[in-house]
C-alpha cells in the first residue's frame, strides 16, 4: 500500500487564551495542499506485534521509537494485535515549517493500517486515536478544509475551495519549534471569527485574516517577514505564515515565477 501524506496551510490562526491544562485555545482554518511525503505499508517478515520503520529523504532526527509513525502502530497494536508491518517513509515535507508533515504521516499511518489490516475503524475512532498523538493529527484523517478549535483537534468542516488558485509555499532554512513560537505570543479574542472572515473575497483577506504567531515569529526572524512582503510584491492575493512557521504561503490568481527570488526553497500547488 502506497499513501501520500500531504502538507497543510493555516489560513488565519487566532490564539484566544491559555488554558488551565497549559495548552492554548485557538481557532484556525486548515487547508490541505498537494505537497506530499510517500508512505509505504507492507507485510513484515518479523513476528506479530512488531514494526520495522525505515526512512529516506529528509533526515529524521531522534530515535525511531519516538517517531509518530511508530507511535501510531504501538497505539493501535494492543487492542487489535497487529501483524508485523514494514513501514517506509520518504520524507519531503520539511520539519519546523508549520506545514503539519509529521502529523500527516501519523494520521495516514492510522488510516493506512486501518485499511491494510481491515480493522473497520470508523472516522471518529481514527480521529480519536490521532488526537492522542498530536493536536493537528485528527485533521488529516478526513483531510478536508476545516476550522480547527480547542488545541486544534476539534474540527468543523468549512466550505472553502482554492482549486482555481495557485498556492506558493516558501520555506526559509529556519526550523521553528512550536515552543519557541508560543514563547512570545499574546493571546487575544478577535473582533470577527474566522468562519465569518473566510467568506469574504480572497482579495479582502489581507488585513482581515491574521496568523497571531506572526507577532512572535517575525521580530525574531525578520527574514521570514520579508518573504511575506515579497510574495505580496509578486501580486499575491493573500499571504501569511503557516501554523507556527517558518513556511510562508501566498495565494495567487496567476502562477508566480519564484525561480529567481527563491531558487530552491519553494513549492507551488495547482501548478
Amino acid at each position: 500500500m502506497i499513501l501520500y501524506p500531504n502538507a497543510k496551510i493555516n489560513i488565519g490562526l487566532d490564539i484566544l487564551f491559555k488554558r488551565d491544562d497549559g495548552f492554548h485555545e485557538l481557532e484556525t482554518i486548515m487547508y490541505p495542499t498537494g505537497w506530499t511525503d510517500v508512505l509505504t505499508i507492507k507485510n513484515g517478515t518479523g513476528t506479530n506485534n512488531t514494526i520495522n520503520f525505515t526512512s529516506t529523504g529528509i533526515i529524521i532526527d531522534g530515535k525511531p521509537e519516538n517517531n509518530l509513525i511508530v507511535k501510531a502502530y504501538q497505539l493501535i497494536n494492543p487492542k487489535y494485535e497487529l501483524p508485523s508491518l514494514d513501514i517506509h517513509l520518504h520524507k519531503s515535507i520539511p520539519f519546523g515549517a508549520g506545514l503539519g508533515g509529521g502529523s500527516a504521516d501519523c494520521a495516514f499511518t492510522i488510516s493506512g493500517i486501518n485499511s491494510f489490516c481491515k480493522l473497520n475503524l470508523s472516522v471518529a475512532e481514527m480521529e480519536d486515536l490521532a488526537s492522542e498523538l498530536g493536536s493537528d493529527c485528527p485533521f488529516f484523517i478526513q483531510n478536508k478544509p476545516a476550522i480547527a478549535m480547542g488545541r486544534g483537534e476539534l474540527l468543523e468542516s468549512v466550505n472553502l475551495d482554492l482549486s482555481n488558485y495557485h498556492i506558493a509555499i516558501v520555506i526559509p532554512p529556519i526550523p521553528i519549534s512550536t515552543k519557541e513560537a508560543y514563547s512570545l505570543v499574546k493571546p487575544s479574542k478577535p473582533q470577527k471569527l474566522l468562519n465569518e472572515l473566510v467568506r469574504f473575497d480572497i482579495s479582502d483577506w489581507k488585513g482581515q485574516i491574521k496568523n497571531d504567531f506572526e507577532d512572535s515569529v517575525f521580530p525574531l526572524y525578520p527574514e521570514i517577514e520579508k518573504i511575506k512582503e515579497k510574495l505580496y510584491e509578486l501580486d499575491a492575493l493573500y499571504s501569511a505564515l503557516s501554523g507556527s512557521g517558518s513556511a510562508v504561503f501566498g495565494i495567487f490568481s496567476k502562477k508566480p515565477d519564484l525561480s529567481q527570488i527563491f531558487p530552491s526553497n519553494y513549492f507551488i500547488w495547482n501548478d
